[in-house]
């Protein structure tokens, strides 16, 4: 009597996590939806400040105690601010990326908040997918070194019809500031996964990370991805961590995402993004949306 007490008793606790979970899915698909449609019409400033260890000198002293003793760390440490948006290219309209238009690095002025939100603007409405491949290009070429992208929607991967292609799995509970929350942990089963480019090499991983849910009503407050790879004989580990907030428009936004990157266990860049609250295009700010023709981006 006591084993089928006991087993009446865990088959019950295991019926109300699998109830739970759906309860939370089901909000997360409803979240990345109101991501989708909302996002590419809202704006944020986005302030990135950047941690990236420098490569070993070449001089290496070769006389006395000097010749084996280790080299000290150097870090490189940059900051961008930027407007920030979503959009998703022509050919590929269902995937949504990330533009920026730089106003500030390293505390230098490139130009004024509100060019930035015009060219922004611009680049998002032309039918001409030039200008939006223009801002990816020119956010690059600010020195940064392992630059991330296209964390801030990841929310999107856990849309209803991808759902399935995840195993997930009960890890606890814990705190995201002062709210309660249930974590899952997730693995990619299907799908293309991560794509990294390093170099002309493009490599595709599976995904695997956390979710972590608000105790009550289940809204998503947190995701975590993790992927690694080999390069020759070391492993290269990618970590990122995305917390969300609602926006006063009613749908979520990323208030911060903090990526690290190493390499043989050893920390070798650090991204904190940080954003402010988001905007709608027409409705907080003085850009209204225009069809621009393409001599304008000549001259950028």
């Amino acid at each position: 009597m006591i084993w089928a007490a006991a087993l009446l008793i865990v088959c019950g606790l295991a019926r109300a996590e699998d109830a739970r979970l759906a309860r939370v899915l089901s909000r997360l698909a409803e979240e990345a939806e109101a991501f989708r449609t909302n996002a590419p019409n809202a704006l944020a400033q986005e302030t990135l400040r950047q941690r990236a260890r420098k490569g070993p000198s070449r001089f290496r002293p070769r006389i006395g105690a000097a010749a084996t003793r280790p080299q000290e760390v150097k870090w490189q440490t940059r900051e961008i601010v930027s407007e920030y948006t979503y959009a998703a290219f022509r050919d590929s309209p269902d995937t949504l990326h990330e533009f920026r238009q730089v106003v500030s690095v390293d505390g230098r002025r490139v130009t004024t908040s509100e060019k930035a939100r015009q060219k922004l603007a611009e680049g998002m409405r032309s039918s001409d997918d030039r200008l939006k491949r223009w801002l990816l290009e020119h956010f690059e070429k600010h020195g940064l070194q392992g630059a991330a992208a296209d964390f801030g929607q990841i929310i999107l991967l856990f849309e209803k019809r991808r759902q399935d292609s995840y195993q997930f799995q009960a890890a606890g509970d814990g705190r995201i500031g002062a709210d309660a929350a249930a974590r899952y942990r997730f693995r990619q089963e299907e799908g293309e996964g991560m794509t990294i480019f390093e170099g002309r090499r493009v490599i595709r991983k599976a995904l695997e990370g956390e979710i972590w849910a608000r105790h009550g009503d289940w809204l998503p407050l947190r995701v975590v991805l993790r992927v690694s790879r080999q390069r020759g004989e070391e492993t290269v580990a990618d970590e990122a961590t995305v917390d969300y907030v609602m926006t006063q428009h009613g749908f979520l936004a990323p208030a911060s995402v903090v990526h690290r990157q190493t390499v043989a266990s050893q920390l070798v860049v650090e991204n904190l993004f940080q954003y402010s609250p988001f905007r709608r295009f027409a409705a907080d700010t003085d850009i209204k949306f225009t069809e621009v023709p393409m001599e304008v981006s000549k001259e950028r």
